[in-house]
């Protein structure tokens, strides 16, 4: 078994500090896999009716699990899932729970609890640079075109069937179970219109047309895809409401395996890279930081940042995120600076080994690789 050890040694520590832990992320991204490779795991599959009848008394279930580490699959299976939890938090703190869902536990009506200050959540990404080398296949080129659902990435050859089979699953175990949606038509239309226009601008009335549902059904939808992971909704740092974009967010698609597969990629040219490299270090930025907080810029003549992140307290770091060094044009940084003078500005990029600085008129830009931008989000 593959030992993924930086999610690993997260799920670790943070028992060290709160007896439940709640891992989420997309269908297939691992979860099942993570969860029984931790040593000394019992796990339970909620999908299966006669383990949910076990759990149907929670003190009674609970009292056989003393200083036990326990695994619950699917919780979300449940009638009342967040009853057991909340049950094991209070009164079970010898009980070491990792449950993991498809969504965040305020996602849906099903979880009348959402456990505040009672658990830590942890969200498995699709995978990183670490998981890569944990798997033992590190070409970057492979991933982007395969993504980073490990049964996608591994697969000896590309099964366009697999795709399908994910959004059927997708739709009956994770949407209908949460969410009770009707019209899957509508649904599934969305989400193929914002895996072909991933990192784009997000306009709710331009899609309502070809999905054949209101402004509000979209946004509705856009809502429960932002909730389940499978989409990223990033929002527009501004200050300055007259001369930037203030309201009109970018949509991500969760993973660059699903972007290249709903435009027809079986291969990748160079034109396709720095798109989905973009993808590829929103991922990682997600998973290091565990946030969503991440934010782009744009003014209203079209000048762009792709991603700001913003501590609390300090000015923003302006991040570019390029396929190699050689592609970069300050001028988008010039445009954003001007507008927001403090801060640091980097540039991400494939090719860089080694980080270094450079100065454009006034403009100081570092250079860095994707490690080495993680690290600098620590500081800010």
């Amino acid at each position: 078994m593959v030992n993924r050890k930086e999610w690993q040694t997260r799920i670790e520590e943070y028992w060290q500090d709160r007896s439940v832990v709640w891992l989420m992320g997309v269908r297939r991204t691992g979860k099942t896999f993570l969860s029984q490779s931790l040593p000394d795991i019992l796990y339970f599959d909620c999908e299966e009716p006669p383990v949910r009848a076990k759990m149907e008394d929670p003190e009674d279930f609970l009292d056989g699990l003393k200083g036990k580490r326990v695994v619950l699959d699917e919780v979300h299976r449940l009638g009342n899932p967040s009853q057991l939890l909340k049950i094991a938090a209070d009164h079970y703190p010898t009980v070491r729970i990792l449950a993991t869902g498809s969504s965040g536990l305020g996602a849906s009506v099903k979880f009348r609890d959402t456990l505040t200050g009672r658990k830590y959540n942890l969200w498995l990404t699709p995978m990183t640079l670490s998981d890569m080398q944990d798997f033992g296949q590190t070409d970057l080129k492979h991933r982007l075109l395969r993504g980073g659902l490990p049964p996608f990435f591994l697969a000896e050859r590309f099964k366009e069937l697999d795709f399908q089979e994910w959004m059927d699953a997708y739709w009956a175990q994770d949407i209908q179970n949460l969410f009770r949606l009707e019209r899957r038509d509508s649904f599934a239309r969305l989400f193929e219109l914002l895996m072909m226009q991933s990192g784009g601008l997000f306009e709710a009335l331009s899609l309502a047309g070809p999905c054949g549902a209101s402004r509000q059904t979209i946004m509705n939808y856009l809502r429960i895809l932002e909730d389940t992971f499978v989409v990223h909704v990033i929002k527009p740092y501004f200050s300055n409401r007259s001369k930037e974009i203030i309201a009109m967010p970018k949509v991500y698609a969760f993973d660059t395996g699903f972007v290249a597969y709903y435009h027809g990629w079986d291969s990748l040219r160079a034109q396709d890279l720095g798109a989905l490299w973009e993808h590829f270090v929103l991922n990682e930025m997600h998973a290091h930081t565990q946030m969503r907080r991440i934010q782009y810029w744009r003014d209203k003549q079209k000048h762009e940042v792709d991603f700001i992140w913003k501590g609390r307290g300090r000015p923003p770091l302006a991040i570019e995120c390029k396929w190699s060094a050689s592609e970069f044009d300050d001028t988008n940084l010039q445009a954003f600076r001007r507008q927001h003078p403090e801060g640091e500005n980097v540039v991400v990029a494939h090719d860089v080994d080694r980080a270094h600085t450079r100065t454009y008129k006034n403009l100081t830009v570092h250079f860095d690789s994707l490690p080495g931008l993680l690290g600098r989000l620590e500081g800010v």
